[in-house]
């Protein structure tokens, strides 16, 4: 593909990297694979030189070939084995934007016919069935049957000003779906008037960014966009950090829209929802879309210490810093072995602290570090944050 799908910014910025390699030392691929090449350096190395080749000056006067077909696959495996946690573009100290650059690497490795198959999947998963799961999308709400004593509506209004965006991960996968049944007893608790999408929901688009198909996401934003528009609603609350990290970034800015930690820390400093004491130490992981991503930081955090007899530890690297759990940029599905690693380099670190449970504020996070814990027996309780002050809620 032609060199334009970089903007001249980020083609200057490629040229900018100074081999200073901070960028590997915190990238979670690499301390999980312990392999240079998935470093952010390493691939500003080899995509400088493909987009060289690329250019007819340095291939007439340099004698630059371009890549094999075989040179560029492996190329592509190492863009495609990133979580996209923007540790490299925290650290850089010449400021690139390293995140966003990825994205276009995405699309150009798409365009050059050089990605990794199960790109194909969920690019068909989403065009067929509007989730990244490939389930049938009149399922999303069917998590609510699981609710004792849910309401004959079953969250699903005509008209609310509120609407609570699920998405796809809590909507389909079992062990996440845990945190919207948790959650609607809060709101219910703190009687807050909502209302589900149901079947009108579809996935926010962030799995086609991070297939490299950021092209195709026009349909998806119109369709929930057009959903929301029809409950009147005014406000759009997001327990996925993803979801929301893409309605702030590529949705027209047609509602208020705020992630879920910041809207329950409202509604506990107001004094609508009581809370009991708990007697658990716990630490708390921060979600790369919601801290880096997001810069949301604090209202978890006093989430956490709003609750009477709780212990809170931070993790030793915390805040813009976290590393991640091994769940973001499609890793899960490319190399579900890294991000297993990743995940066990996320809970060794979290049993360095001697908490009892860890707590985040993502259902990928506590997904990916769930099923690590579990499979190795590791007595560690993940929680997402809803889960907790379901835990807390007053009789």
């Amino acid at each position: 593909m032609a060199n334009q799908i970089y903007s001249i910014s980020q083609l200057l910025q490629i040229q900018a990297c100074t081999n200073c390699l901070a960028c590997a030392e915190v990238c979670p691929a690499v301390a999980g694979s312990l392999d240079g090449k998935l470093s952010a350096v390493y691939r500003l190395t080899k995509l400088n030189r493909i987009l060289k080749t690329r250019t007819g000056f340095w291939r007439k006067f340099c004698r630059i070939k371009e890549p094999t077909a075989e040179e560029l696959r492996a190329f592509s495996d190492t863009v495609f084995r990133c979580t996209l946690c923007g540790n490299c573009r925290l650290i850089c100290p010449v400021g690139i934007d390293l995140t966003h650059i990825w994205h276009c690497v995405r699309r150009d490795m798409v365009a050059s016919d050089a990605y990794p198959g199960k790109i194909d999947m969920i690019r068909e998963n989403l065009d067929e069935s509007h989730n990244v799961f490939g389930e049938d999308n009149e399922e999303r709400a069917e998590w609510v049957e699981d609710i004792p004593d849910a309401p004959e509506h079953g969250y699903i209004r005509d008209r609310a000003d509120l609407v609570y965006f699920t998405g796809c991960v809590a909507s389909f996968f079992p062990m996440a779906q845990q945190i919207p049944m948790a959650l609607v007893k809060i709101f219910d608790a703190a009687q807050v008037t909502f209302t589900l999408l149901g079947e009108d929901e579809q996935c926010c688009g962030f799995p086609l960014l991070g297939a490299g198909l950021g092209d195709q996401l026009d349909g998806l934003i119109a369709n929930n966009v057009r959903a929301i528009k029809a409950k009147e609603a005014k406000k759009v609350v997001f327990a996925c950090p993803s979801c929301y990290r893409m309605w702030q970034e590529h949705y027209p800015h047609e509602f208020e829209i705020t992630h879920i930690t910041e809207f329950l820390n409202e509604l506990i400093q107001s004094g609508r929802l009581a809370l009991k004491e708990l007697d658990l130490t716990v630490t708390f992981h921060d979600p790369c879309d919601l801290g880096r991503g997001a810069g949301v930081y604090d209202a978890p955090r006093d989430i956490i210490r709003s609750i009477p007899g709780i212990r809170f530890i931070e993790l030793s690297k915390n805040r813009e810093n976290s590393n991640c759990c091994g769940g973001g940029g499609n890793l899960e599905i490319i190399d579900a072995k890294l991000s297993a690693d990743i995940a066990r380099n996320k809970i060794e670190e979290v049993k360095a602290t001697g908490a009892q449970a860890v707590v985040t504020a993502c259902q990928q996070c506590v997904r990916t570090m769930t099923t690590y814990t579990r499979r190795n027996k590791i007595p560690v309780q993940v929680l997402d944050i809803v889960q907790l002050i379901q835990k807390a809620l007053a009789k």
